[in-house]
């Protein structure tokens, strides 16, 4: 369908309600739903909603060690870039909070963004797109340790798949 799409942007030139219309009698002319692009994330997002509430809530999980400097995985992670990741006897308030493993979410986002092609996409929402990173680097610092490794592993296999996928389909990362 891409390039119907294509065709459509072309032809409707600057009138975005134009091709907004035309667009929806496309999809529905080819049984197409938008939408089936948010499958993944619906998918992710009981998952998400439930290890935060185990960190969260569950007492077993409180001051649970885990590795290197985490030592409690239902806290935010205790270094920040405020304090010099520990080295500095200050604890930022809550909204500060931008330490190794949220800066970690915020470098494979970004890395995963830059691989995954978007064909199409206006450039105004590109750059939308690229700021994502950044607000969840910010959001997620003050989450529970735990969530943050769990997402920044998610990205991390994704980054591979979708490293693996483009190698064998011969796509040249952008």
């Amino acid at each position: 369908m891409q390039p119907q799409v294509e065709a459509i942007r072309k032809a409707a030139g600057d009138d975005k309600q134009k091709a907004s219309l035309e667009m929806m009698a496309l999809y529905k002319k080819e049984g197409a739903n938008p939408m089936t692009g948010c499958l993944p994330v619906l998918i992710q997002m009981p998952i998400f909603w439930s290890l935060y509430k185990v960190l969260s809530v569950t007492i077993e999980m409180r001051h649970a060690p885990f590795f290197g400097w985490i030592h409690d995985l239902s806290a935010p992670d205790p270094t920040t870039v405020f304090n010099l990741f520990g080295l500095l006897p200050f604890t930022p308030p809550l909204f500060l909070h931008l330490g190794v493993w949220p800066i970690l979410l915020g470098c494979t986002m970004f890395l995963l963004q830059k691989m995954t092609p978007t064909p199409g996409m206006d450039p105004t929402q590109q750059k939308v797109m690229m700021t994502m990173p950044l607000v969840f680097t910010w959001m997620m610092g003050s989450l529970p340790a735990g969530l943050v490794i769990y997402y920044v592993w998610s990205n991390m296999f994704s980054v591979t798949q979708q490293y693996v996928l483009m190698r064998r389909m011969g796509v040249k990362p952008t």
